[in-house]
């Protein structure tokens, strides 16, 4: 491997997470020529998908089958519906992530499939950037924790008002076609064929973006278990575990969080000398999940000792809280308390560039760095009018008059 495969990497990971998938698709575009390219990535709860925007018409839905039938390490090269179009695509899945991600190029017409080597480097590439990802999700640290709630707050709230607003207007049209008062039976037919086959998707949609967006809290608590076990393997103590009894799905950022904030209190736990036997249990109620750590030592840990700083900032950002019950010569139990909603504003909402949308933030970037329109354009594969447009709005959200006014705001955000 050589210096700039090297470099090339390290400035793909280094860039905000909105920025990835551009450079993915520059750094690719050499050896996979494409023109568009877009990620389905279940690590993110409030925004699995990310499209270039070359091709308006790809949508999360096409891109659910290619990560469902895909196999990490074997990248496919065929023909997909794009658009309602078949396109030649280049998908390459990767399990770096837990629950897969997958990265679809759509070739460019004519182009000679990509050769052995071209799709060993779109693999190691991907596999990079979805473990960067994973590491992203799993470490959960409050900053990132708190957009990522309040953005999946947001985008489920308006999945639930589109679909409520489209399925009433679909059943009044069944309700008029299926009306004994049309004559035309073949019209009324199609049309009521049409229209139930939307609602039928518009169903699935929702069902998917559930899928993508919540993790059912017993693979959930599996999954901490795997990653608790390793660490007790050589210790004298024992682990035992008591998976929630509810049959119900968590908001992906509300899982990540709490086996961090579980695998941080173990630690804390783990440090007294008279412990011998641990139990970690979730229970899951109506609005809460409690996630605790009880021991059997000297009951003699306090809020003082626990530290945890990390710990109190997500619980902070999540709403909940920690709960030390202390019981000297019987043990202690932890128990971190993390609501199942989101809270009702953000951590960060007082700030001005929290107004901002992901490309406005992207495209506020580059007016810090002192770029001119036209290489923002070139960055973010955008129109220089797309870009005045974002600039336009990016001044008025932040009530400045100036590009240098909106830079300073964004350095004195940094």
């Amino acid at each position: 491997m050589d210096a700039h495969t090297l470099t090339t990497a390290y400035e793909i990971i280094r860039q905000p997470l909105g920025e990835i998938l551009p450079k993915v698709s520059a750094a690719l575009a050499p050896l996979v020529p494409h023109v568009d390219a877009a990620e389905l990535s279940t690590h993110c709860a409030h925004s699995p998908f990310k499209a270039l925007g070359g091709t308006e018409l790809l949508t999360a839905a096409e891109l659910a089958p290619l990560l469902a039938a895909g196999v990490p390490g074997q990248p496919w090269q065929g023909v997909a519906t794009i658009g309602g179009l078949a396109r030649e695509v280049l998908a390459v899945t990767s399990h770096a992530t837990v629950r897969g991600a997958v990265l679809v190029l759509v070739r460019e017409d004519g182009s000679e499939p990509a050769g052995e080597a071209e799709l060993a480097v779109a693999q190691a590439l991907w596999d990079l950037v979805a473990s960067h990802f994973d590491r992203f999700a799993t470490e959960a640290l409050p900053g990132a924790l708190a957009r990522s709630r309040a953005a999946a707050d947001t985008r489920a709230r308006v999945i639930a008002e589109l679909t409520a607003s489209h399925a009433a207007a679909l059943s009044g049209v069944l309700g008029v076609l299926r009306s004994r008062a049309l004559d035309d039976t073949t019209a009324r037919a199609t049309a009521t064929d049409l229209a139930a086959s939307a609602l039928i998707e518009m169903r699935a949609a929702q069902r998917r973006d559930r899928v993508l967006a919540e993790e059912p809290a017993a693979d959930a608590f599996e999954r901490l278990a795997a990653e608790l076990r390793p660490m007790l393997r050589h210790s004298r103590v024992r682990l035992d575990l008591g998976a929630p009894a509810a049959d119900r799905s968590l908001a992906a950022d509300v899982a990540h969080s709490a086996r961090a904030i579980v695998r941080a209190l173990l630690l804390i736990v783990l440090e007294q000398d008279s412990v011998d036997r641990i139990h970690v249990g979730w229970q899951l109620t109506e609005h809460e999940l409690r996630a605790s750590v009880r021991d059997d030592g000297a009951g003699a840990l306090a809020p003082c000792d626990l530290g945890a700083g990390t710990v109190k900032d997500r619980l902070e950002v999540l709403g909940g809280r920690l709960d030390v019950d202390a019981v000297p010569g019987w043990g202690t139990t932890l128990t971190a308390v993390i609501p199942l909603a989101a809270p009702a504003a953000p951590v960060e909402a007082a700030h001005p560039l929290t107004g901002l949308g992901e490309r406005e933030v992207e495209v506020l970037r580059h007016l810090a760095l002192g770029h001119r329109n036209r290489r923002i354009a070139e960055e973010l594969h955008i129109s220089e009018s797309t870009v005045k447009f974002h600039v336009a709005n990016i001044l008025n959200k932040l009530g400045v008059d100036s590009r240098g006014e909106a830079a300073a705001l964004f350095h004195a955000a940094a």
